[in-house]
Parts: C-alpha cells; structure tokens; sequence
C-alpha cells in the first residue's frame, strides 16, 4: 500500500477497477518507470524525467493485474521506458504485457547498493530504484525475446531427466554390490545396458530366499524407471532437434553442434539476435573474451571465469569435439603446439574463434548444403557403404549417419559427392 505524492494523506488498498489509480503529472507527459516483481505482486513506480518521484502502486501478478499497471503507468503521460527486474521469471508476464502495449522495457540487471545501504530495502523503493536505473541508463539490458521459453522448457526438462537416469544407474549398481550371491553372480560382468536390460525382465517372484526377492524386486523397479527417464530424454532430444534444426539449421549444420549444443546457445543469445551488439560483445557474454593476464616481461592472456557458464560450457564441447575430429582444427592444434602454447592456451584461442563462428550463425540466416542426393548417387554406381568407407579410411557408420542428415561434415560431403560423380 502506497499514497500518491498528489493525494497526500489518502491512503487505500489498489482496486484493480478502481479509478483512482492514476498519475497527475504537471510538469512533464514523460515519465520513466521501474518495477520491482515477485511471485504474487509487482510494485510499479513512476518518476519524471527529472527524477522527481510521481507516484507508486502494488498490482497483482494476473492479466487484469497487469491491464490495471499500465493504465496506471499511462494515465498521465507517455512512458518512456520500463526497468523491470526478472523479466525472464517473475516479471515475464508483465515484461509480455508491456511489450504487447508498445511500451519499451529495458532488463535491470544489477541493484543499486548504495541507495539500499542508505535507504533500506522495501517494494517501493526498489520500483523506484529501478525506475532511476532505467532513467540513467546504468547496468541495463535487453530483455530475451520469449521464442526461446518453450526451448528452456524443453533443456530443462531433458537435462533433469538425463541428471536422474544416471542417478537411478549409481543407486542401482550401489544395491547389487551388497547384494545377495545368488543375485550378485547373476549380473556379474554385464554391460550398463545389458544390466539395465536384464534386470528390467527378470522375475523376482521365481526367487525362494525373501532377502534376495526384495533386493530383485527394488533393482528391477529401478532399471524400469532407467528405461522410463533414457524414454524421456530420447523423445525430448528428439523435440529439441527438431526445434534447433528449424529454428537455425546453419547453427545446427556446424561442424561439433549437437542438438543440445545450439539449444543452449539459442536460450543464450535469445530470438532477438540484435540483443548483440557485436561479436565481441557476444564472445563476453558467453564468458571467452580473452582476460589480460600479464606481468613484467610476460605478456598473455588467460581463460575468462565470467559470462554465461552454459554458454561457455556449450563453447567447450564444439571446441573439444573439434580438436579430436575435425581435421583443420588438428592441424591448428598442432601449429600452436610448435609455437609453444599450451592446451589451455590453445582452448582459449579455439573458442573464441568459434564464438565469432556462432556469432555469424546467430544473427543472420545461413543457406546449410542438403546430403539427400549422396544415397542415391552411391546406389546409382552400385558402390556399397563398406567400399565408400574403406576409400577414405572411415567407418561405414559415418558414411551412413551422413547420408542419412544424422551428421554433418560439409567439406567431407563435398569430397564425396565428387568422389561418387567421378566414379
């Protein structure tokens, strides 16, 4: 509960409907506004463009509640722009609702700590407080497009369902160590997937001794739940795939990006490529800008420990895959090593290299070279999948997974579609 500095001494809980939540500006029609959200509520405040304090009300987190915080907002003049903080939690739907009015919303993305060691901490003061860092422009951010939620919603869930699976495998394999002989000798040597396999079908009942029942019992409701999440998780990839491979098929064309890899980068960047500024401003938020890392006659540059820990980690695997497979990149690895750098130095240089990559693939849209016609071409020359693979020194797999769409490898696609011409 709040006053208006124009109503003073009137004080009176907020009536959605009620006209009396209304700003009577008379000095400016611009005002600048902040918001401050949880779970339940958000407490809007308006300021002048001068940084006079208007007015501050708390709202419900509903639709009505939202309608209700605008009217409030716009009732006495145009705004300028909104600081909202959380807008990708607590004040996603207002940040929605803002938007879809045409109102410019901008991320508060740091408090200011000296005004709460001052002031103290309160609803209001912290609307208002947003308000004054929109106004000055300090420590602001664009807020992520929501085309990617439904994405986050699906990374989260399939890492959840990854993160337990394997859970489950420890607490399954930790029950057989103590387990009865019988059981024990049974599943003795098996594979993960055969043990997971086997003990899903056995049957419990046909045992006679009730310890080893009850032990067979629970480790087969744990390789059935194993199956269940290894279910989820294969279906949610699936979803993911498919929503990477529409959303930015040159993204997910490149050489070491998996499907979980361009989620993470999308979620990352956002739907709204112009939040980057630039590449390098790209390569800082995914935390591998290059962090000056000199003293006296040493001049270097080290491993950055900021940015996007996702983002940083998704840069990670396309480097390492890369450095194991990808021809071009050995051949850098090993350049690198004759001049004296080490792995690490190495890695660093590699994924910034591939952030300028990413950066390009994100903000603009890439024409990705189809691999239809390679099947065809090979059974048209009557060439087997074992004789392709054996002329280049690969495993018939590639050749297949290729073929198929299920891996990418451009250059080497290119040498095998001449290669099946010529023959």
């Amino acid at each position: 509960m709040s006053c208006l500095p124009a109503l003073a001494g009137v004080c009176a809980p907020v009536n959605i409907e009620s006209q009396r939540d209304t700003i009577i500006l008379t000095e400016s029609t611009l005002i600048v506004a902040g918001a401050d959200t949880h779970a339940d509520t958000i407490h809007v405040a308006a300021i002048s463009m001068t940084g006079a304090p208007i007015g501050d009300r708390e709202f419900p987190t509903t639709r009505a509640g939202y309608a209700a915080a605008i009217r409030f907002l716009t009732s006495g003049g145009q705004v300028e722009r909104i600081g909202v903080e959380g807008t990708a939690s607590y004040g996603a739907g207002f940040t929605r609702a803002l938007t879809a009015a045409g109102i410019e919303v901008v991320e508060v993305t740091r408090a200011v700590k000296s005004t709460r060691r001052l002031k103290g901490k309160s609803d209001p003061l912290d609307a208002y407080s947003a308000a004054r860092t929109a106004l000055a422009g300090d420590g602001l951010a664009t807020p992520k497009d929501d085309a990617t939620a439904g994405l986050r919603a699906l990374q989260i869930a399939r890492r959840s369902a990854v993160k337990h699976r394997t859970a489950v495998i420890n607490q399954l394999k930790a029950m057989l160590v103590s387990a009865p002989d019988t059981v024990r000798e049974k599943y003795r040597g098996l594979t993960t997937l055969k043990l997971i396999e086997a003990i899903a079908r056995c049957r419990p009942d046909a045992l006679t001794d009730p310890w080893a029942q009850s032990v067979l019992l629970a480790a087969k409701m744990l390789a059935q739940r194993v199956q269940f999440l290894e279910t989820q998780a294969e279906t949610l990839e699936t979803q993911i795939d498919t929503w990477v491979s529409e959303a930015n098929p040159g993204l997910r064309a490149a050489y070491g990006v998996g499907a979980d890899t361009a989620a993470q980068l999308l979620i990352t960047a956002g739907a709204n490529p112009h939040r980057l500024r630039s590449e390098a401003a790209f390569a800082a938020l995914c935390g591998v800008a290059p962090v000056p890392a000199s003293s006296g006659k040493t001049n270097r540059h080290r491993l950055s420990r900021g940015g996007d820990r996702g983002a940083n980690n998704a840069l990670f695997r396309v480097a390492l895959v890369r450095m194991s497979n990808h021809q071009p990149t050995k051949n850098y690895v090993q350049r690198q090593q004759a001049l004296g750098h080490t792995r690490m130095e190495i890695l660093r240089k590699l994924k910034r290299a591939i952030a300028r990559e990413i950066f390009k693939l994100l903000t603009r849209q890439i024409a990705v070279p189809e691999y239809a016609d390679l099947r065809p071409t090979r059974q048209s020359k009557n060439i087997t999948v074992t004789a392709a693979a054996t002329h280049f020194g690969i495993w018939p797999t590639v050749i297949s997974r290729i073929e198929r769409g299920l891996q990418r490898d451009d250059t080497f696609a290119d040498t095998y579609r001449n290669w099946l011409k010529a023959a």
